[in-house]
């Protein structure tokens, strides 16, 4: 059963995922990712990690996509974009690359099969615990933990300022 849950679950995140790349519509696509980090906070569950569970739907599927909104609706980027292409050079680098990460994740999978699966490394019962985590987090993790919060912080300012910037030069 937990097999099959997880299946349909894997299967709803990666059809989120590419749902919201695909999407044309800044909000559909911030849905999409709604989606996406629900069936991720399922896939948390199925590992026996309730607090990874739940904080994967307080602060992503809850702040972020608020957050994402937010913004989205500050700069109006919902609205219909005009219809000239102006990135095409970058679908056939993105095919590309996508199509290279897709025969990575082959190999990874198909080589993993390969191997003797008679001693999996097997996580303790504590290993996703709340104190475990703040632990690693605030020792082993703190500046990369902090480094990410302060470049969160400039790219909010910074949508803010090209925003005011932009209102300011059609005024």
């Amino acid at each position: 059963m937990e097999l099959v849950v997880f299946t349909i679950t894997a299967l709803v995140a990666l059809v989120g995922a590419v749902a919201m790349l695909l999407s044309k519509n800044a909000v559909h696509s911030a849905l999409f990712m709604l989606l996406n980090f629900s069936s991720i906070a399922v896939l948390y569950l199925l590992l026996r990690a309730p607090f990874l569970f739940a904080v994967q739907l307080i602060v992503y599927a809850g702040a972020i996509i608020v957050l994402f909104l937010f913004v989205v609706m500050l700069l109006g980027a919902e609205r219909a974009e005009d219809d000239r292409d102006r990135i095409a050079w970058q679908r056939p680098l993105a095919i590309l690359m996508a199509a290279l990460l897709l025969g990575e994740a082959l190999y990874v999978f198909f080589a993993r099969a390969n191997t003797s699966l008679a001693s999996p490394a097997t996580p303790t019962e504590d290993f996703a615990t709340p104190v475990k985590i703040g632990e690693a987090l605030f020792s082993t993790y703190l500046l990369p933990f902090e480094i990410t919060s302060v470049i969160l912080l400039a790219a909010l300012v910074g949508v803010v300022v090209l925003h005011q910037h932009r209102q300011a030069a059609e005024s």
